[in-house]
């Protein structure tokens, strides 16, 4: 059974998401909830927002392979998979030296992980890697059904379509601020992303396409903080969509940074059908 994504997906962090928001945001429109910040291997809160729908899919970014045990992962798929089939995508990731316990070789890491998923009966196919660099986009496109990152801009999201290939997907995401007081947007955009900035293997994805270490230094250039978080109007957003479905991205993931996270996303997808066929 193929997987519908649609355009558009919305981040919510896994530990906070609740019914009403999943119920909300299908209402809305969007295709996709991808549930942040490392959610359990039980995947309890997935199920939580696929029971309360009838239509979204629900999506982890992502479990981290050093701390969600791949056998409970595999277990758990398979209980909500059977209730919801076609409804649930696991994005796996492997980790980051500066914050997971016994971190080393990443790939290796995840080359593992996915061998303990097949064997326990998981398909390829409903399995996406958080990958960053060539070897990890290699390893998507050979053994998962594509791609999905975040703190990423269209010139990776176009490298990355080169090295998975057609028929894989390329799922990118990014942090939204609606206000339309610039200095006031970048302020909270540059507090939203900077505990990820500091970490290396996203400064250095950032600095192979092409930025530099004036960029990437704290409070980070303009020219950065505006590539990750988009901000202005909803309908100023849907340019940064339009580029990245341009540089071959099949679905693009939103992050409401500051209040009402809800209401952020709701007026995004409400933009949305501005985009051009």
């Amino acid at each position: 059974m193929t997987i519908e994504l649609g355009l558009l997906g919305a981040y919510l962090t896994a530990a906070e998401a609740t019914a009403a928001d999943a119920v909300a945001l299908e209402a809305a429109g969007y295709g996709a909830v991808w549930l942040a910040a490392s959610p359990s291997a039980d995947l309890r809160a997935a199920e939580r927002l696929l029971d309360a729908t009838g239509r979204i899919v629900v999506g982890t970014s992502v479990l981290n392979v050093w701390q969600a045990d791949a056998r409970t992962v595999a277990a758990s798929y398979h209980r909500i998979a059977a209730k919801h089939p076609g409804r649930l995508l696991l994005g796996i990731g492997a980790g980051h030296r500066e914050i997971d316990a016994g971190y080393a070789s990443p790939v290796a890491k995840i080359e593992t992980y996915l061998d303990t998923l097949a064997a326990a009966g998981v398909p390829a196919d409903r399995v996406l890697l958080a990958a960053l660099g060539p070897r990890m986009l290699r390893l998507a496109a050979d053994r998962a059904a594509g791609t999905l990152t975040i703190q990423v801009t269209p010139e990776h999201t176009r490298r990355a379509r080169e090295i998975v290939g057609a028929g894989k997907l390329v799922v990118p995401g990014h942090g939204v601020v609606l206000d339309t007081d610039v200095a006031r947007a970048r302020r909270l955009a540059r507090d939203s992303v900077r505990p990820m900035l500091g970490i290396a293997s996203y400064a250095g994805n950032l600095r192979r396409i092409g930025y530099t270490d004036e960029d990437l230094a704290d409070p980070f250039s303009d020219r950065l903080i505006d590539a990750l978080v988009w901000h202005g109007t909803a309908t100023a957003v849907t340019a940064g969509i339009r580029a990245e479905l341009a540089a071959g991205a099949d679905h693009v993931g939103v992050h409401a940074v500051g209040a009402d996270a809800i209401g952020v996303l709701r007026a995004v997808a409400s933009a949305v059908p501005v985009l051009p066929v």
